[in-house]
């Protein structure tokens, strides 16, 4: 009787760990459980999550013609449901299926959906769906110093350039995206080259000449590609 004891334990822990429900720690032989990851459909109860992104007035016409080219990546590569709604309000929304691999793609998608709609092309836009550590920053010209006028209009000129020269140089730079919309800025890019771009930005809009913000992001660039 006790010799056939340990064999049908034996068998037990086969069964178990081939269910792979509980797993043999082979240090000390210690029985710990384990979990397989839990799909998107499987948490909050089994009910799918939603995000919801609204649609400025005047980003309509342009989200209407690019539409295949956000729907393509969102719901083929991505996994996630995404639909226009025009009964209640003009919004893009976006849920999980049963398929979604990861829960984080909900948000990365809303992300890509937004800053389309703050006015990032289509190309540039869709890498916040490729990488990890990209984001979108956003501030206004007033929250760096009170213009009106003509004032605000010729900082506005000094952040652009001749034909968008000065703002291109500092994408360049930084490797960052940068749009201009009015009095608002939004950027695109990792933490650190933000915040560079960022900085260039403020000095142009105290007032500092396009030259000697360039000779400082020539340094500043130096230093981060020592860096990495």
């Amino acid at each position: 009787m006790e010799a056939g004891r340990p064999a049908s334990a034996a068998g037990q822990g086969e069964s178990s760990s081939s269910s792979g429900a509980m797993a043999v720690d082979a240090a000390g032989g210690v029985e710990k459980p384990r979990f397989e990851a839990l799909m998107p459909s499987e948490m909050s109860g089994g009910r799918p999550q939603f995000r919801k992104v609204p649609v400025p007035q005047h980003r309509f016409a342009p989200l209407k013609k690019a539409w295949m080219d956000i729907y393509t990546p969102v719901y083929e590569h991505m996994k996630i449901d995404i639909r226009m709604n025009l009964k209640q309000a003009r919004r893009v929304e976006l849920k999980t299926r049963q398929d979604t691999p990861d829960v984080s793609n909900l948000q990365k998608c809303a992300d890509f959906v937004h800053a389309f709609m703050l006015g990032f092309d289509i190309a540039d836009a869709v890498a916040l769906l490729r990488l990890d550590d990209l984001y979108v920053d956003s501030f206004e010209i007033k929250d760096v110093k009170t213009l009106r006028g003509e004032h605000l209009s010729r900082a506005i000129g000094r952040l652009s350039g001749k034909g968008g020269k000065t703002k291109y140089a500092i994408e360049n730079s930084t490797r960052t995206r940068i749009v201009i919309a009015d009095t608002k800025i939004h950027i695109l890019g990792s933490f650190v080259n933000i915040k560079v771009a960022r900085d260039s930005l403020c000095s142009l809009i105290l007032g500092s000449p396009a030259g000697k913000v360039y000779s400082k992001l020539r340094a500043v660039s130096a230093r981060l590609a020592e860096r990495y």
